[in-house]
């Protein structure tokens, strides 16, 4: 704990030095503290590692310690996954993270490297360290040692004389085809092939659920697939919809502007326009043509229920969660077991790790209820933790 209150006391001060006027000057101190920060990385490394193996974030209400990374230490996607990636395989090359803590070898070759006996075994792990190591001290950058990490696997079989045409090859292309792969934490991993006819399937399926959800939708492609896949499979899809908030002024002539459910503005005559050509239904609060108070008899909530949800929750309700509302679970609020009425007021749009996290930590969940009726949910920090966790500096700003 020392020597990283002192480094970070080092690196503050020194973000805030100007730097040196002679370019030979900073350039050798940029070479310097280039170096530096690879040592730091492989501290960071280690330390990454063990929060992952002992699921620490998930006692802090995080579903993944990924999501840590993006969330609390303000990484990229990609950065966290290659850090995350370099914590879990580092001590399957050995050499490489010697050398690394050593000072010897740069953060992006450690990173390369990592990542490319990712899926391989033990004994085919080493024979790839031995041979990408040797590319670098040939003199190869990083990027030309990551080119022949893609293709570790043709090399391997190439030297020890068992190369053989890849699975996919082997399986041809004529035909779909999936492999699912189950992982013991309960994962999976997914990987496959699909035809024309059936590629043409997927993308009139899942392209429309896949689109971002707004301008501030921190996914990429690929986690956007993933949700729009999963919404497919349990059903969701059937009811997808899109949903516009209008005054019944708005709809009679009025310039009051209308609104989806993520905020998006539409104007007035817009929505009109909408209206003429899709069903045009009331949402109320209350008992009528479609119930929202269902009281303790019902558990489960009806459409026009979730259609009022979706106006009030953009994402989840667990504050900092980004999981659009519309591919979360309706919440009871405060457990339907525990005497939680099937009324809209008492009910929430929340993720499904986070609403099983709920439940199964319900001490450490602090509601609040703002004036719209909007509940939001805050993590807790864990019992006598919180006095000994620091945020970072940009954090504890904002």
């Amino acid at each position: 704990m020392e020597l990283v209150n002192a480094a970070s006391a080092i690196a503050a001060e020194l973000a805030r030095r100007k730097a040196p006027e002679s370019a030979i000057v900073c350039r050798e101190l940029a070479e310097t503290l280039s170096a530096t920060t690879d040592l730091h990385e492989a501290a960071l490394s280690d330390l990454i590692g063990v929060v992952d193996r002992t699921r620490e974030v998930q006692r802090w209400g995080y579903p993944s310690t990924r999501s840590w990374l993006r969330s609390r230490l303000g990484m990229r996607e990609s950065r966290a996954k290659e850090r995350l990636t370099l914590a879990c395989h580092r001590n399957r090359v050995p050499q490489t993270t010697a050398r690394w803590t050593a000072g010897e070898l740069s953060y992006d070759y450690v990173a390369t490297i990592a990542a490319a006996v990712t899926r391989l075994g033990d004994t085919e792990c080493q024979v790839a360290e031995e041979a990408l190591l040797s590319l670098a001290d040939q003199g190869f950058s990083a990027g030309k040692v990551a080119t022949f990490g893609r293709r570790i696997r043709e090399v391997i079989a190439e030297r020890d004389g068992t190369e053989q045409p890849d699975a996919d090859s082997r399986r041809g292309y004529e035909r779909s085809w999936i492999d699912s792969t189950r992982s013991l934490d309960g994962d999976r991993y997914i990987k496959g092939w699909l035809n024309a006819e059936d590629a043409a399937i997927w993308d009139g399926t899942l392209g429309p659920l896949a689109k971002p959800t707004g301008t501030d939708d921190p996914r990429d492609l690929s986690e956007r697939t993933a949700a729009a896949l999963t919404s497919v499979l349990s059903g969701g899809h059937r009811t997808t919809k899109v949903t516009v908030i209008c005054d019944l002024d708005t709809l009679t002539g009025g310039e009051v502007p209308a609104r989806l459910t993520d905020g998006t503005p539409i104007p007035a005559a817009q929505a009109r326009r909408i209206a003429l050509t899709a069903g045009v239904s009331p949402l109320l609060l209350g008992t009528g043509n479609h119930p929202l108070y269902l009281g303790h008899r019902a558990r489960f909530a009806t459409a026009p229920q979730r259609q009022v949800l979706e106006t009030l929750y953009s994402t989840c309700a667990v504050h900092g969660c980004e999981v659009p509302g519309t591919l979360c679970e309706v919440d009871h609020v405060h457990g339907w077991a525990l005497g939680s009425p099937t009324d809209i007021d008492q009910l929430a749009l929340c993720c499904g790790w986070h609403n099983r996290y709920k439940h199964t930590n319900p001490s450490r969940i602090h509601i609040t209820t703002d004036t719209n009726g909007r509940h939001t949910y805050r993590v807790l920090a864990p019992p006598g933790t919180a006095a000994t966790v620091r945020p970072p500096p940009w954090l504890q700003a904002a």
